[in-house]
């Protein structure tokens, strides 16, 4: 089956204006902006067929292809990555299986872009699949510490016994009373922004009114389960790789520790 990687990036962020052209320092002191180390991490994927940056901006446009990236213009209407991923669907048909990874994540793991496409090809009945990480107490308690501070530390999702996505928050996800120490493992699951489509799902999603769901969360993943498509929650192994998002500027020094501390160059 036929894999393309799109890497949606806009410009204008309410959080965080500019997001993708922010310089992340590696741990030999290079500067590489977060679209370029985005790039980096789709190419380390196994098995993708292509790759591209989706963009409105011109200033995206030139700094991806300086680096080497493939542009696909999109429109400045797009509300989220997937409607941009579907515009870029129609620009590059005949792919077999669309991925999403989102541009303010480039420690994404290869492993879990993999491990998506694999899911996708083994579950007919899935529309979409997207990781989940078991949070350890550390991870869990730093998520309740952002909360406590009104800041989003990242989202959570709940599944059934099958792994079908019964639903994503920017909230702490299920409650639990127990305190865990820092190595323990915890019934909260962290979603990782990726996902992978397949085309028909991706095609029509557009066309589907925002629910109240994915206006109250502001999560894009909402708009097919309130239309009733099967969101399939992979579980997948760090394996000791520190994993963050860029969400907000107090992010850059944490993504760039991370960095250091993994050889990250």
């Amino acid at each position: 089956m036929s894999v393309l990687i799109a890497i949606p990036a806009r410009y204008q962020s309410s959080r965080y204006p500019g997001k993708p052209l922010v310089p992340l320092t590696g741990a030999s002191g290079v500067a590489r902006s977060l679209i370029e180390r985005s790039w980096m991490a789709a190419q380390s994927v196994k098995g993708v067929d292509r790759v591209v940056v989706a963009t409105d901006d011109e200033r995206i446009k030139s700094a991806s292809e300086a680096f080497g990236a493939e542009v696909i213009m999109t429109s400045s209407a797009c509300q989220n990555g997937t409607e941009r991923c579907a515009e870029v669907q129609e620009h590059l048909q005949g792919f077999d299986i669309v991925v999403n990874l989102q541009g303010d994540a480039p420690l994404t793991p290869s492993w879990f872009v993999e491990a998506l496409v694999d899911a996708l090809k083994n579950a007919p009945e899935a529309d979409v699949a997207t990781p989940v990480l078991r949070c350890d107490g550390a991870a869990l308690n730093g998520f309740l510490a952002d909360r406590k501070a009104g800041r989003v530390g990242g989202t959570t999702a709940v599944f059934d016994q099958q792994r079908r996505g019964l639903y994503f928050s920017k909230e702490v996800i299920p409650f639990t009373s127990k305190t865990y120490a820092d190595t323990e493992d915890t019934p909260v699951f962290h979603h990782v922004g990726v996902y992978a489509y397949r085309p028909s799902a991706l095609r029509n999603y557009p066309t589907w009114p925002v629910g109240p769901l994915e206006m109250l969360e502001g999560l894009e993943q909402l708009r097919f389960m309130e239309n009733g498509h099967t969101v399939l929650c992979v579980e997948v192994d760090a394996r000791d790789r520190l994993f963050w998002e860029l969400n907000n500027p107090a992010d850059v020094p944490r993504l760039e520790q991370m960095m250091a501390q993994m050889g990250v160059e």
